[in-house]
């Protein structure tokens, strides 16, 4: 439901755009952070809320059992994948408006878990102080993409990391992301209270009070990776907050993401059996 006149109090609240992904014949499907996380962590069994800027007339059927709060409509954030010889190429051709404070619904302002989970900038700074009460988890993928005039996405340094990153809880990237440099690695890991690396097939590393541990990912047959790495945050973020144990959760969401590889877009989102076996596989 999307700017529905009642609000109901939420225990995982995302923050970011869902976007309209553009395919190779001209279709669209739905994606984002906010989209595959949240969907995975309705799964998880948590009531979500999405704070978003999307078209109105957008379809957001696959987020029917969750609240989506079109907090400015307008156009509806669209990416396009082409892969090439040389890797990926990303292009961001619009995107939805800034998402801040304000713009949070008052029955939503002290959820459990607060996940901010930007694709395309549009986070605002004064989120980072707006959950003094929230366990503050954050996916800043979207803050180290520079959109240039044609829509092209490249890599830029996030330039408030220094202020913002200390600020959260718990923070993850993947070896992607910070374009696969082990010194920046190095220096987000000495800014971030708990910082996850995610590193695809290989599973992932986790810093967190000096100490880095290495979980690795069962060997699946890749189907699509697309909303894997938002598979894992969810999981882990969901998990964090129940056991407050980051290598626990690092293991079970390293166990879900890798799943999620065998099965396309949001059909990769783990089931309940799923879920469940991966929770007696850590305990």
């Amino acid at each position: 439901m999307t700017n529905t006149s009642r609000i109901e109090p939420i225990d995982y609240l995302l923050i970011g755009h869902v976007t309209s992904d553009l395919q190779s014949d001209g279709s669209t499907k739905l994606g984002g952070t906010a989209s595959f996380s949240g969907v995975t962590a309705h799964q998880l069994g948590h009531k979500v809320g999405i704070l978003s800027s999307h078209a109105e007339n957008e379809h957001l059927y696959a987020l029917s059992a969750i609240q989506v709060f079109n907090a400015s409509p307008g156009q509806t954030t669209c990416f396009r994948n082409i892969t090439t010889p040389a890797g990926r190429q990303q292009y961001c051709y619009q995107r939805g408006s800034i998402l801040s404070a304000k713009d949070v619904p008052a029955a939503w302002r002290d959820a459990p878990i607060v996940h901010l989970g930007p694709v395309a900038g549009e986070i605002a700074p004064d989120l980072f102080d707006a959950f003094p009460g929230s366990l503050l988890c954050c996916t800043p993928q979207g803050m180290l993409r520079a959109i240039a005039e044609d829509g092209k996405v490249t890599f830029q340094d996030y330039p408030d990391k220094e202020r913002l990153l200390p600020k959260a809880d718990a923070i993850v990237l993947s070896f992607e992301d910070l374009q696969r440099d082990e010194a920046l690695i190095e220096k987000y890991a000495s800014l971030c209270k708990l910082l996850v690396v995610t590193e695809n097939k290989d599973g992932a590393r986790v810093y967190w009070k000096q100490e880095m541990r290495s979980f690795a990912a069962p060997e699946k047959d890749s189907l699509d990776e697309t909303g894997a790495g938002d598979i894992f945050a969810a999981c882990f973020f969901h998990r964090l907050h129940a056991t407050q144990d980051p290598w626990e959760a690092a293991r079970f969401a390293v166990e879900l993401s890798a799943i999620s590889v065998t099965r396309v877009y949001l059909e990769s989102v783990p089931s309940l059996e799923e879920i469940e076996q991966a929770r007696r596989q850590v305990v």
